[in-house]
């Protein structure tokens, strides 16, 4: 392996010539093994971090600070970034002390010899394309490094968005299949009164619906960026017009419509649409962990439990019982959802944590959505495939237990009054006598033809008010 020598002010390091990265990305690398997980990991950054210095590229040429054929070169290379190419190249961990001035110069150095080639130049020949003066010209960590991360929070959250749509179609799916299904409504897990389990899907169908709309929300506070604050907001060695044209240069590029923050001192320094976009994350994980809690109680047993659902059998549940067959993945999900809970914190802290005019804890809260975000898409995805389709319904096991229920008496309360009910209830607690025992055939408080008006599905599921 040949290797070549780069220099900065704090000395040499040796770089492998196949290495795109220069001396600060192997300094940054060396400091900062921490998570062990890599820029390269999360695609939509390195593709972000593209469209963030072609569109600086490109103002800063059309504002005459930038060499003409430099800019088009370093255009020219940063496309081959958002083409998804030498993803590899990326390798600053995630989590690193200098509010990610390594990655920062992780993308300026590929980058800057990626336009040496182009130009005909070997890598390292940074008299002719430098990744400070050049790539990085009128731009700072401080700006390009929160800016790329809300354009590649913006990419990953469409496609979570799908995910959780594809999951929203799944349960209004299951709800048409058994929209004629009848079980019992349980709440404080005792009986209450009758329902579908079309009904119940369709609850949680709505719900996920809910979770996608308050993503639309939140995501709109990312559209707002400090591309040219530089350091601190005062755009210093930016040219006039730099920020606002390099804005628009982005939003042209990536087809959304960025909006440059009106006070670029507060904005460089604010991580609040963080914490807001983790809160709504939380909110989902909080009721993916619900709904897969009721999956795997409806799925208890097969027969000492509620046995009203069947999940789909994906693996052997023990080493030791035989034929015991878990509800995997409701329970990967619910982990998932841990997690997520969990680095909701980890981002509060971390917003928290800011000083005067920069929040140099940056990179944790970037990993922490990132996380976030993967994991439960994953979560999701495979909750929707490997679970939620391939569900099945108990249709006499569920209708018997309604029919046996002491719950359902509730329905008798407009004919008989709550004081009579509640004394057949009783009765029937006590003796393991069916309420139809009692109020037809015992009592006759009631003609066989008028249970069966009440009792009918119909009225079941969608009670008319009597009195």
């Amino acid at each position: 392996m040949s290797f070549r020598t780069e220099k900065d002010f704090l000395g040499e390091k040796q770089l492998p010539d196949s290495a795109y990265y220069g001396v600060q990305t192997q300094r940054g690398k060396e400091n900062f093994h921490i998570t062990g997980i890599p820029m390269s990991t999360e695609p939509y950054f390195v593709k972000a971090f593209g469209y963030v210095k072609k569109a600086a590229a490109l103002a800063n040429r059309d504002l005459g600070v930038l060499d003409a054929a430099v800019a088009n070169a370093i255009a020219a290379a940063c496309d081959r970034l958002i083409a998804g190419e030498m993803a590899d190249q990326f390798v600053t961990d995630f989590i690193q002390g200098g509010a990610g001035t390594s990655t920062n110069m992780n993308a300026n150095e590929v980058i800057a010899n990626l336009a040496l080639e182009q130009l005909g130049h070997k890598k390292g020949e940074y008299q002719y394309v430098n990744p400070n003066d050049h790539v990085n010209f009128g731009q700072s960590t401080n700006d390009v490094y929160p800016t790329a991360f809300r354009l590649a929070l913006i990419l990953r959250l469409g496609s979570y968005m799908d995910a959780l749509r594809r999951l929203q179609e799944a349960f209004f799916a299951k709800a048409r299949e058994f929209d004629r299904v009848l079980k019992m409504g349980r709440t404080h897990l005792q009986d209450a009164v009758p329902m579908s389990l079309g009904q119940e899907f369709h609850g949680w169908g709505t719900t996920i619906g809910e979770e996608v709309q308050r993503i639309v929300e939140v995501r709109q506070f990312l559209h707002e960026i400090n591309l040219g604050a530089t350091a601190i907001g005062t755009t210093v060695t930016a040219a006039p017009g730099y920020p606002a044209l390099a804005t628009k240069y982005l939003s042209e590029l990536t087809g959304s419509t960025f909006i440059l923050a009106g006070d670029l001192i507060e904005a460089t320094s604010d991580t609040g649409a963080y914490v807001l976009l983790s809160g709504v994350l939380k909110r989902t994980s909080s009721k993916l962990t619900k709904i897969c809690n009721d999956i795997r109680l409806l799925a208890s047993g097969p027969r000492c439990g509620f046995n009203e659902i069947n999940l789909p059998q994906m693996q052997p549940g023990s080493s030791i019982m035989p034929g015991k067959v878990n509800p995997v993945i409701p329970e990967v999900v619910n982990q998932t959802s841990f997690l997520v809970i969990g680095l909701d914190l980890t981002v509060t802290l971390a917003a928290s944590a800011g000083q005067l005019q920069l929040n140099v804890m940056e990179p944790v809260i970037t990993f922490a959505l990132f996380t976030s975000i993967a994991t439960m898409e994953n979560a999701v995805n495979s909750l929707t495939v490997n679970c939620i389709q391939g569900i099945t319904a108990n249709v006499e096991r569920s209708r018997d237990m309604v029919l046996n229920s002491l719950g359902i008496v509730t329905v008798l309360k407009p004919s008989l009054g709550y004081k009579q009910c509640a004394e057949i209830a009783r009765e029937g607690y006590q003796t393991g006598k069916s309420l139809h025992q009692i109020v037809v055939v015992e009592r006759k408080l009631m003609t066989q033809q008028h249970w069966d008006e009440v009792f009918s599905f119909e009225n079941l599921i969608a009670p008319k008010f009597e009195q």
